[in-house]
């Protein structure tokens, strides 16, 4: 099991983690979509490499740590690096089983340093299911593999959790972290929030005819096989590109059902304002207004990018209203 209870973190005067608190029981498989600093926080905050924080950190004794920068002993084959983790960890897993679930069987002896990316990831995650952990903590576990990889990836984390493990996910790829799992939590702007994820439908029962009209306040957008429920403050712009909206949130994009002036009827009482055309910004997320000539404007987000949007001339006039400016 694994808990941070209102856990916050400073990097020189900094504030990084903001009161995040969740929980990840025994069986359950969950990842936190967050950046890089972010990730590498959480990670070290678990692997105690780091241990400046507020708040309270609880975790099984007994974990595995799956870390982007972990090596190997290149020098040995598969099948001996995998029997070396079974001695080392006296596990009564089959080395010959776990090669055939990952695919390895084939390679089983060549030396580490002769794969590719993907082959050593799937020996990492063969070493893991070698290992009997009561948490394992995965950092990045499908970053640059091929589709077959992550697939196996996907099974080797089933496989935890089918055995009562709890398992954790770090990842700033959010396509990844609904690929394996719809538990996902994101840090948006220091706090620790849970995206609302449901999978789609594939039953084809027959739907009444009957329409019930309700307010729904969130924006439904579809990654993969899984529909994602964004809130309106989530979005930070929303932009048309070849006739699709598409949703800018925290650096990632989400392709809209809606056309653009369906998003702006359902978000202008939220902030949104229409600022061109091509754009409809979320007033809360402007930091700028700039003016480059008598006709040409901008606006500047509040990110780590500083993310410009055009401002149309009309649209300047209008805003200028709003704010109650001259």
């Amino acid at each position: 099991m694994l808990t941070f209870q209102n856990v916050s973190v400073r990097q020189q005067d900094t504030l990084i983690l903001d009161n995040i608190s969740f929980t990840i029981q025994p069986g359950e498989l969950a990842a936190i979509h967050c950046g890089v600093i972010s990730r590498e926080i959480i990670f070290g905050l678990i692997s105690q490499e780091i241990m400046t924080f507020t708040g309270n950190i609880n975790h099984a004794s007994a974990l595995s740590l799956f870390s982007i920068r972990d090596g190997l002993y290149d020098r040995l084959t598969i099948e001996e690096y995998l029997r070396f983790t079974k001695r080392l960890y006296d596990s009564s897993e089959s080395v010959d089983s776990v090669m055939q679930q990952l695919q390895l069987t084939t390679y089983r002896k060549q030396r580490l340093h002769r794969l590719n990316r993907s082959l050593v990831r799937r020996t990492q995650y063969a070493a893991l299911l070698l290992q009997d952990r009561d948490l394992y903590v995965f950092e990045e576990p499908d970053q640059d593999v091929d589709q077959e990889t992550r697939h196996l990836l996907r099974d080797t984390l089933q496989t935890l959790t089918s055995r009562q493990k709890a398992v954790l996910m770090l990842t700033s790829n959010m396509e990844s972290a609904l690929f394996m799992t719809s538990t996902v939590y994101r840090i948006d702007h220091r706090h620790l929030r849970l995206l609302d994820v449901e999978p789609e439908e594939t039953d084809e029962t027959e739907i009444s005819s009957e329409v019930i009209h309700v307010r729904f306040e969130k924006i439904p957008t579809k990654v993969n096989e899984k529909i994602i429920l964004l809130d309106p403050p989530e979005i930070d712009f929303i932009e048309s590109q070849d006739g699709q909206s598409i949703l800018h949130s925290q650096s990632d994009q989400f392709p809209s059902v809606f056309t653009m002036n369906e998003l702006e009827t359902r978000l202008t009482p939220y902030g949104f304002f229409r600022c061109h055309r091509s754009y409809l910004v979320n007033l809360q997320r402007v930091r700028e207004v700039i003016t480059y000539t008598k006709n040409s404007f901008s606006l500047v987000l509040d990110d780590s990018e500083k993310t410009t949007i055009p401002l149309s001339k009309t649209k300047m006039a209008e805003l200028k209203t709003m704010m109650g400016l001259k």
